[in-house]
């Protein structure tokens, strides 16, 4: 080898170790994953939009008769991904129901969402939970509000279910869950929806809200109900109740004194399920939570 061929060797090679150690050394921006909502809805009854994502089971045809349940799913943009992905693998095993999942979304960002579920999932206004949480999140002082419940479940019988009945192959067939203030609403719609739901997943509830008020006045209806001869007038639902085991003083015993008075109510009518979640917090039994929802509520005997 020549001089010249040499020193055009050694001179790519440099260049390569040099094109290889820039290539290595480079790091990728992480690419922004965002799930498009199915629908946004713009409720007249609140004067603000919701976003509905939807997921349908595999057999889903716009060939055939077959109509649906649906699973209305809150808290839409955080909760929704995890119920799809749980879905979808269960369904690898044919291990659920078909069913079509709805979630529900309010807000797209992080404080208009906190916003607005601390309306929408609460069934009475309580100040003083409002006040720790805008000290909690930094808002101004007077911004959060609560107390919209029973509009917000008016929201879902007048404008969000005829949406989506009117679009896609349901039944009447409906379930709610929810986590945390979202399985505050759940418990509510369970007491006060007139049967429009059957399937509830209740999931680390904040039934201590407003000093425990929603608690206390369902516990009283539940006794009143139970206690009637004709027992608590209520069409067939299946319930499941959860909380983690870590998630402290004000939610594990809420939940299990619920529960327990469902349980002793006379009503052959519900099908009831709790479980608590060993070494669980109230976020990390999020995942946990909503695929025992769906085989709980969904799952094939």
């Amino acid at each position: 080898m020549n001089i010249s061929k040499l020193i055009n060797f050694v001179l790519t090679a440099a260049l390569l170790l040099i094109c290889s150690a820039f290539s290595f050394g480079q790091k990728l921006e992480p690419k922004e994953r965002i799930i498009e909502p199915d629908h946004i809805i713009s409720s007249t009854i609140m004067g603000k939009d919701y976003q509905l994502y939807i997921s349908f089971p595999k057999s889903y045809s716009t060939k055939d008769t077959i109509n649906y349940p649906v699973l209305y799913v809150l808290d839409g943009a955080y909760s929704f991904p995890q119920f799809q992905s749980s879905q979808l693998a269960m369904g690898l095993g044919n291990e659920l129901e078909d069913v079509i999942i709805v979630g529900i979304g309010s807000g797209l960002s992080l404080g208009s969402w906190l916003m607005n579920r601390t309306y929408d999932y609460t069934p009475s206004a309580d100040t003083l939970s409002n006040g720790v949480m805008e000290k909690q999140y930094g808002f101004p002082k007077g911004m959060i509000k609560s107390g919209g419940a029973a509009k917000f479940l008016d929201v879902i019988k007048k404008e969000i279910a005829p949406l989506v009945d009117k679009h896609y192959k349901t039944n009447t067939d409906r379930g709610i869950t929810g986590h945390s203030l979202g399985g505050l609403f759940a418990a509510y719609c369970m007491i006060n929806s007139d049967g429009y739901f059957t399937r509830f997943g209740i999931n680390s509830p904040s039934l201590w809200w407003n000093t425990g008020e929603f608690l206390n006045q369902t516990i009283s209806e539940i006794e009143n109900k139970g206690n009637n001869q004709m027992g608590w007038d209520i069409p067939a639902s299946k319930v499941f109740i959860s909380v983690g085991e870590l998630e402290g003083s004000r939610m594990v015993p809420t939940m299990v004194k619920f529960s327990t008075h469902l349980e002793e109510m006379k009503s052959g009518n519900i099908e009831l399920e709790q479980f608590i979640f060993e070494n669980e917090t109230h976020l990390s039994v999020m995942s946990a939570n909503m695929s025992r929802t769906l085989s709980v509520l969904y799952g094939k005997k």
